[in-house]
């Protein structure tokens, strides 16, 4: 419809798509102590889910945030608690992690960035957490290439590359001076 009305548009594939259900920027998964799953969440995560992007103007938000929307023409929770709707969500805002602004920004944002958490679940007021995996949400996330059958990656629009973990080896001798009472060490990043 929206391209019959001359609306550039066109169709993502979200693969390890998260459904935040309450909205916390995380999938939050329990266990208990022996490691069994508890049925504590609704959260889930999909193997992959696909909605539409427009190209719009937002003078409802500044021209900061034009350019390509997120629409979801199979929104599965309400959007500010009255319609069953998702967006038009602005992937410049998703990806500045804007998740404040209205059009389910925050929701988006989840499906595509969201922490993986695993917690120990020890009573009810008391959980612990022990895992969290910062890549599992949001890969390849792609559209068609204009002519052609080919896939478009187009995961830089929606976050920024993933910080890769690097280690090193340092002796005491290096550290020692950098020593605080709290026995913590500080580390400057050159």
């Amino acid at each position: 419809v929206l391209r019959a009305l001359g609306i550039p548009t066109r169709v993502i594939t979200n693969f390890n798509s998260a459904h935040d259900r309450n909205i916390n920027l995380s999938i939050d998964k329990y266990i208990d102590a022996s490691g069994k799953t508890l049925d504590l969440t609704e959260d889930s995560v999909w193997n992959f889910h696909v909605w539409n992007e427009c190209w719009f103007t937002r003078r409802d938000l500044g021209s900061f945030y034009d350019g390509w929307q997120v629409l979801d023409a199979t929104p599965q929770e309400r959007s500010k608690g009255s319609i069953y709707q998702c967006g038009p969500a602005s992937t410049r805002a998703i990806k500045e992690g804007d998740v404040n602004l209205d059009y389910d920004s925050s929701f988006v944002f989840a499906a595509v960035n969201a922490d993986y958490v695993t917690w120990i679940h020890h009573s009810k007021k008391r959980k612990e957490r022990i895992y969290s995996d910062t890549r599992r949400i949001g890969k390849f996330i792609s559209t068609k290439a204009v002519g052609t059958n080919s896939r478009v990656d187009v995961t830089a629009s929606y976050k920024y590359p993933e910080v890769k973990e690097i280690s090193f080896n340092i002796s005491y001798a290096q550290y020692k001076d950098s020593l605080k009472e709290d026995r913590k060490i500080l580390v400057t990043a050159l």
